[in-house]
């Protein structure tokens, strides 16, 4: 069956046409942004949801969800998602933080231009029929400095842009390079000296805890006196109290806001002060940056929902296509070590460890590490997947470390699974063969070669004759057609495994039987999903 699609956003129709080229099924119903009563009662048929900012993805709709794999945001924010009950869910949200950059960079530029011209006061006078030439006297941009907070993907086009308007830009960005500022030719700069310095402020970073209020009245009162103060990224990230407060003392000299701590902003400090420039959002309104968004989040949707390609997820590692079909075999065969490990786990997990060796330790680890820590949380939850699975492991205090090193075997790549309780540690090791088959090749330490398949038995005893003959003979008499029998040893005499790949579900009745012969340690049915 195709996958389903919801757009309950004003999405282009070339974006919908995107959907059904691409084999899924889509209703596209604009006015179900607005209407949550109505939104929630058919969201639970639906695989994926596309919308802009209208829709509101609340724990509500999302418990009302169902079915649904991926929210997909035509634009950068993603305020009006809950990303955390979304994450809980196991729902992916992505966005598409690229397809507005030029646009949004381009508006702080031209705030930049209105803000030291006064062009909004001006043209109002001059289309009152007044002539006010001596009362607008602006500022040249050439030879400004230009502080930069945040470059990222639009604050680097910003930088680039006010390189050319021949401006010096200092930049305050925690995760700027030195070698990636060179390249960029800014200069980098902690927040303070770049208050200091800096004629024109623009800030382009998220809204987060570190950097709400980056902009408080203490590091606004820190600036250069004459200041203007551009904001296009997010609301909440200054104090806009304090700002009209220092723009009425004439410290900071004006200001261009296009974003707000309260949306829609029919009331704030800022509005009806002398140059203070304020538009409603505009930062991604052009026709190009909303047509690219639509396109691409529909694309990002259907290559997800088609061949499991992740790409700009907020609460997922990014798998892209090409990754994906190479990686599927892995991420199946770290499921399947997770499951297994779950399965034979019944007290409280500590810690989790993974080894990744050869050829496997430079894939997307972060991919099948979520992979691994789904397989045994499955466990506990069933309903748990790779965008759940990490969020359910830090609830429950679970520590998680992983480690890669070049291939130290007989085999290509593998990876081995430790799981840390207060009673023990349980490992388990598996590879991928060429055929494209994961295969365990290691439990407790003991070198195996096991076929995975959906219905097995695992039992452990001392390495003593019988154990064969006893086996065969219980699942022969029960009607359990055995598919494939692997055995593995410590030593001579010591401790063995045995791993059956059977037809059918061992009953509860033959797991007692095998343990009342007293010849095994432990005796436990396993199910996988091998679909």
């Amino acid at each position: 069956m195709a996958p389903k699609v919801l757009v309950s956003d004003k999405l282009s129709e070339t974006a919908v046409q995107i959907f059904r080229d691409r084999g899924i099924d889509v209703d596209f119903m604009p006015e179900l942004g607005k209407d949550k009563e109505k939104l929630a009662e058919v969201i639970g048929q639906y695989d994926g949801l596309a919308i802009r900012s209208a829709t509101k993805v609340t724990p509500t709709i999302l418990e009302a969800a169902t079915n649904l794999k991926v929210v997909g945001r035509a634009g950068i924010g993603t305020d009006n998602v809950d990303k955390d009950a979304a994450s809980k869910k196991g729902v992916i949200v992505m966005n598409t933080p690229f397809g507005n950059m030029i646009t949004t960079a381009e508006h702080a530029i031209a705030m930049m231009f209105a803000v030291a011209r006064q062009i909004p006061e001006a043209s109002v006078s001059t289309q009152a029929g007044k002539w006010e030439k001596s009362r607008f006297m602006g500022t040249e941009l050439t030879g400004k400095t230009l502080g930069v907070i945040g470059a990222g993907n639009i604050g680097g086009i910003v930088c680039d842009r006010a390189r050319g308007l021949k401006m010096k830009v200092v930049a305050y960005d925690p995760f700027l390079g030195q070698e990636k500022a060179d390249k960029m030719g800014v200069e980098k700069v902690e927040l303070d000296e770049l208050l200091a310095r800096a004629d024109f402020i623009t800030l382009h970073v998220p809204l987060t805890d570190q950097t709400r209020n980056i902009l408080s009245r203490e590091n606004l009162e820190k600036t250069k006196k004459g200041v203007r103060i551009i904001n296009c990224a997010r609301g909440g990230l200054v104090d806009e109290q304090a700002l009209a407060d220092l723009l009425k003392s004439g410290h900071v000299a004006g200001a261009g806001f296009d974003v707000f701590a309260e949306e829609p902003a029919t009331e704030n400090p800022l509005f009806g002060l002398p140059n203070v420039v304020c538009t409603p959002h505009l930062g991604a309104a052009t026709t190009e940056a909303q047509e690219n968004v639509a396109l691409q989040v529909a694309e990002q949707m259907s290559d997800y929902l088609l061949t499991g390609a992740v790409t700009n997820a907020l609460n997922m590692p990014s798998v892209t296509a090409e990754e994906a079909k190479v990686m599927g075999p892995w991420i199946k065969l770290s499921d399947h070590l997770g499951n297994f490990i779950g399965q034979m786990t019944d007290e409280p997990i500590k810690a989790i460890n993974i080894l990744y060796d050869g050829v496997v330790s430079e894939m997307n680890l972060e991919a099948l590490t979520c992979s691994a820590i789904a397989g045994i949380m499955k466990s506990v939850n069933p309903d748990v997947n790779m965008v759940s699975a990490p969020v359910v492991a830090k609830e429950r205090g679970v520590k998680i470390s992983t480690t890669k090193q070049d291939k130290s075997g007989a085999f290509e790549g593998y990876i081995k699974l430790t799981v840390v309780t207060d009673k023990r540690e349980r490992s388990i090791g598996g590879t991928v063969f060429s055929d494209g088959k994961p295969r365990f090749i290691q439990i407790k330490g003991i070198n195996i070669d096991a076929e995975i398949g959906a219905h097995m038995l695992y039992t452990t005893n001392r390495d003593e004759p019988g154990i064969i003959g006893t086996l065969g003979q219980l699942m022969g008499e029960h009607g359990v057609n055995i598919a494939n029998f692997t055995l593995g040893r410590s030593n001579a005499g010591g401790e063995a495994i045995a791993l059956l790949y059977v037809d059918a579900p061992i009953d509860a009745a033959i797991v007692k039987m095998l343990e009342d012969t007293g010849k095994f340690q432990q005796v436990r049915p396993l199910e996988f999903d091998v679909g």
